[in-house]
């Protein structure tokens, strides 16, 4: 059965290995400071086992990280305090108190052709914005496709054209998720989006804008408030930090893990390299939230040249930020804004003070213009001078910010991102899942590079804290957090004017099945 939150009859929790006098420092190593590695390391606090963690960067908190210039404070890419899993908000509330967090509203739309549409899409207000003329044609597509549907209905473009037609897919669906992953829709597999559409179409759609179920008892939408840290989700990272540390452990920073050394069926150091210096940490089990492939790689002796292929073959898609001061009365009311239009690369733009006021300073704002992209590109590959003059031209492009208005601007590039998912991912996890299993037991991949997994903060965090508890005796299959099909934030409601609560257990979260790509390639 899948995990994905707490169990009804939870184990006590297991005794402590050991008196915490005789325990060494660097008993356990965990490999990263994100929201698996920091986890890992409080809940064995909790336990009173100490351990070292070790994180290449010179930030806590991974990718929901909040990076900081001149006064002003970045969210890479939007992060969102919601979760199904009670234990990991307990987890939020034990690290931040009440006062540390802010609950904000949700309004997140699409911009397109200078409009906005509400997300998710409401068929009136997408027509009424289309105008009359381009809705008949919309309609009229729409007919047509259900008369001759694409034949190819295997993919993404296929399946989106065959239920909402083709001038809908052009229009709403094609160039953001082209611009997310890096391939035209039709290279990409039908699967994921069935599980975010499920089995809605424009005819189903309208439908029920116009002849809702007479005594309906549920709604399914998706969540319109949700906890925020006042100083961004870095803070909750750097507070974790703290109290790890207090707590008699210690963070390294800056510090690349090059070798994980193993002996007789287990790791049992391992180094790391700052500033040039190699250190060597005595380890008698070890919790990974490095990428699994450079997990494999790290380790020493090597693995076999067919398991060094699988982790060669797992692929990443890589984000960059481009955020820019402007006035607050030139912003929108968004928290977010996906920018559906071909004329611009940017894929979305975060608006910083709408997350949270401390973020930003009296009078202004800060918008974070998100690219997708892979690394070595030519985004990535950009001058950062030349992506902020960039990222003004788009703006104006898009007459949402006149860019003589941009007072500054900053860069943040975020590089492995994203799992990839490609056709032989699932194989290749598979394969290096077992080899290490087999090879080095006392070495567990949690989180989302480390296992591969397309997780939410929340799920990374959980798969540590099973992992702590399979530490200590439990048996707990983390593997089977985060995948069941259920959006995870979806929230149903029952009853007329019922509120909004938990959607049950379910919590899943997907991303597509892309064409394969050569590591020296870029889209």
């Amino acid at each position: 059965m899948p995990v994905s939150s707490q169990p009804e009859n939870p184990p006590e929790p297991p005794e402590p290995l050991g008196d915490a006098p005789s325990r060494q420092a660097d008993d356990v190593v965990i490999i990263g400071a994100g929201p698996a590695g920091l986890t890992a390391a409080y809940e064995l606090g909790r336990l009173g086992k100490i351990c070292t963690v070790l994180e290449a960067d010179d930030e806590v908190g991974g990718i929901s990280r909040t990076t900081e210039r001149d006064g002003w404070r970045f969210d890479i890419g939007g992060h969102r305090f919601f979760t199904k899993v009670k234990v990991v908000e307990d987890f939020w509330h034990e690290i931040l108190p009440g006062e540390e967090f802010m609950l904000r509203p949700r309004l997140s739309r699409i911009y397109y052709r200078g409009k906005y549409y509400d997300y998710p899409l409401k068929p009136f207000n997408a027509l009424r914005n289309l105008g009359l003329v381009e809705s008949l044609r919309c309609a009229g597509s729409y007919a047509w496709a259900r008369a001759h549907p694409p034949k190819d209905q295997g993919t993404f473009e296929g399946w989106v054209a065959a239920r909402f037609g083709w001038r809908l897919y052009r229009h709403f669906f094609k160039t953001y998720t082209e611009k997310v992953w890096g391939y035209p829709g039709s290279q990409l597999q039908a699967d994921w989006a069935a599980q975010r559409i499920k089995n809605l179409n424009l005819f189903t759609a309208v439908k029920s804008a116009l002849f809702p179920k007479k005594g309906q008892r549920e709604i399914t939408t998706l969540i319109d408030q949700f906890e925020y840290p006042r100083l961004g989700p870095g803070m909750m990272w750097e507070r974790c930090r703290d109290r790890v540390e207090a707590a008699g452990s210690k963070v390294h920073m800056r510090a690349m893990v090059n070798r994980v050394r193993h002996e007789g069926g287990r790791a049992v150091a391992v180094s790391s390299v700052t500033d040039g210096a190699v250190t060597e940490h005595q380890a008698s089990a070890v919790i990974s939230s490095m990428p699994l492939s450079a997990l494999v790689r790290a380790l020493d002796p090597p693995a076999p040249p067919e398991i060094l292929a699988a982790a060669d073959d797992l692929n990443y898609r890589d984000h960059m930020t481009v955020a820019l001061v402007v006035p607050e009365m030139a912003s929108f009311p968004d928290n977010w804004v996906y920018v559906h239009d071909p004329t611009v690369r940017m894929g979305r733009i975060q608006n910083f003070g709408r997350w949270s006021p401390y973020m930003v300073k009296d009078g202004r704002t800060c918008l974070g213009l998100e690219y997708f992209v892979f690394e070595g590109d030519d985004l990535w590959s950009m001058a950062d001078d030349d992506l902020v003059e960039m990222g003004k031209r788009e703006i104006g492009a898009l007459g949402l910010v006149d860019p003589a208005t941009v007072e500054a601007g900053y860069v943040v590039r975020m590089p492995k991102a994203y799992p990839y998912y490609d056709a032989d991912y699932k194989r290749n996890v598979e394969t290096l899942r077992a080899w290490l299993d087999a090879n080095v037991a006392n070495v567990y991949p949690v989180g989302r590079n480390g296992m591969h997994r397309y997780n939410n903060q929340d799920h990374s965090m959980y798969t540590a804290m099973l992992t702590v508890e399979n530490l200590m005796g439990a048996s707990h299959d983390v593997w089977s957090v985060n995948v069941e099909e259920e959006y995870h934030e979806e929230m149903k409601a029952t009853g007329p004017g019922a509120p909004q609560g938990p959607a049950g257990a379910g919590s899943g979260r997907d991303a597509p099945v892309l064409p394969k790509r050569a590591k020296a390639g870029a889209a």
